[in-house]
């Protein structure tokens, strides 16, 4: 009897869920993949944003350092004056938060974003198992929820085996195992359909407020002027060390 045979004398709960089966495994395909574009998306405007902060960012904290100590002296110089005063403070504090946001210097420089195949491939197959809006057990969410968070951390460290390992775990779990029933499994497959739908609409959101972000901006305009044998980046370094020199000039003098 072939398979086309044994659906037509199915039920009609078994013939829908049959249905709604490959409706989900279509959106779960089409889920992984968004979630990959998305994560991909989040990974390259973190190293980016590494990047900037480590050749720019840091170079801006010490041209910032470098103005509040030229404002510092002069308050110093004529300690009654209470424009100087309040100006020097100001100079201070924008220092202290720019270094804040440049964090701390390090040698090394960090490396750009770059993703295997077959990191692809594994996370897609992590979204497609895992993903926590494609359950509507409690417990089942919040164990998919801890183990997606992990797998986005480790697809941006380039972790491939962690990666394995949270699906072999999740594979392994009962809240992987499936109830019995056409009509009980037909709701459920359902309310995966919904849930994974809703996911869509999320990610379109998440990645359009990302692509309107200041930080993706400037992104775009490097990667542009970069295909047109610009480089940005080094002009903007050149730039700060030379406001930089600048400075140390003037407080020399």
């Amino acid at each position: 009897m072939t398979l086309k045979t044994t659906i037509s004398h199915a039920k009609p709960e078994e013939r829908e869920l049959a249905r709604k089966r490959e409706e989900q495994s279509t959106l779960e395909i089409e889920l992984a993949e968004r979630e990959l574009r998305s994560a991909n998306l989040r990974a390259e405007m973190g190293a980016f944003e590494r990047r900037y902060l480590h050749f720019v960012g840091l170079r801006y904290a010490v041209l910032d350092d470098l103005k509040a100590e030229i404002a510092e002296r002069l308050a110093r110089e004529q300690p009654k004056n209470e424009r100087l005063q309040r100006l020097a403070r100001i100079a201070r504090a924008g220092a202290n938060e720019t270094k804040s946001s440049a964090g701390e210097n390090t040698k090394d420089e960090p490396a750009a974003f770059e993703s295997s195949a077959e990191m692809k491939r594994l996370y897609r197959e992590v979204a497609k198992r895992v993903h926590p809006d494609l359950t509507s057990d409690r417990e089942d969410r919040t164990k998919r929820q801890q183990l997606m968070a992990e797998a986005n951390e480790a697809y941006e460290r380039g972790d491939e085996s962690k990666l394995l390992r949270i699906l072999t775990e999740y594979e392994c779990s009962p809240e992987a195992v499936q109830g019995e029933g056409a009509g009980a499994e037909l709701i459920r497959v359902i309310r995966r359909i919904s849930q994974a739908r809703g996911r869509l609409s999320e990610i379109e959101a998440e990645m359009q407020e990302l692509l309107r972000s200041d930080l993706y901006q400037l992104k775009s305009r490097l990667d542009e002027a970069q295909q047109h044998g610009r480089d940005v980046l080094k002009e903007m370094i050149e730039k700060v060390e030379e406001q930089i020199a600048q400075a140390n000039r003037r407080l020399e003098r």
